[in-house]
């Protein structure tokens, strides 16, 4: 049986990079929920493994901050990871969640571009299904982020369609996955896992204008999305465990 630490560096490295995407908006939404007061001690745990998480993803791909074509971008990755991790370690006020937020999206863009650079050196077209698992990841953090922003009190026009276009990504990148001609059994089960997550993360997420006086809304979002993050990571993993062996499809 593969495992995923058989998988060629190159197959790591997407998922390396994908890991930064995700965990940018996972970190943003959980600083949030601080400031929400929701599941505060769980969240203050959870952001300082990432931390340690995304520092370990970032030395692991060291080596792109000297290969040509790509350094650029991987230093700027680096460098917005660097304000954000000093940002959410710091006490919550509205200023400090908002340059999070910003951040968060900065080095999405970045880790999303990096991503793409690094697999269009692949030579499967697993490699795309590693990113494309990884994004829904990030897009199910990303959502459950926008949904924390307007329980904060942002109920902009502009943050409310973000939020519903960040759903109907997510639903269609499920589809996309789902379809693709390339991915094995035990790569489909691990993915019907995450679409359980997906039908409860979404039903707490279309509560968006329901805030209970005991926060139950938002602890429901907080949950939910932490069950669909680590089901995502299994079908990214499974993916890695793939990739040795699945072939381009003819």
């Amino acid at each position: 049986m593969s495992h995923a630490a058989d998988a060629p560096p190159i197959a790591r490295d997407i998922a390396s990079a994908g890991s930064l995407r995700m965990q940018a908006q996972r970190i943003a939404k959980l600083y949030l929920q601080l400031g929400l007061k929701v599941g505060e001690v769980a969240a203050q745990r959870q952001i300082g493994s990432a931390i340690v998480l995304v520092d370990a993803e970032l030395r692991r791909l060291d080596g792109y901050a000297r290969k040509p074509g790509v350094q650029r971008t991987f230093g700027r990755c680096d460098a917005a990871w660097q304000e954000l991790r000093q940002v959410v370690v710091r006490q919550v006020s509205r200023s400090n969640a908002e340059r999070a937020t910003q951040l968060a999206e900065e080095l999405s863009i970045h880790a999303g571009k990096l991503a793409m650079q690094i697999e269009a050196e692949a030579e499967t077209p697993v490699g795309r299904l590693l990113d494309l698992s990884s994004r829904q990841n990030m897009l199910a953090q990303r959502l459950a982020r926008l949904y924390m922003q307007v329980q904060a009190g942002d109920q902009s026009q502009g943050l409310l369609v973000d939020l519903e276009q960040t759903r109907k990504e997510f639903a269609a990148g499920l589809s996309a996955i789902e379809s693709a001609a390339e991915s094995s059994s035990a790569s489909r089960d691990a993915l019907v896992l995450a679409k359980n997550q997906w039908v409860f993360l979404d039903a707490a997420v279309s509560q968006l204008r329901v805030r209970s006086a005991d926060g139950r809304a938002a602890r429901d979002v907080a949950s939910s999305s932490e069950r669909i993050q680590e089901m995502l990571a299994a079908v990214t993993a499974q993916y890695l465990q793939d990739y040795p062996v699945v072939r381009p499809a003819r």
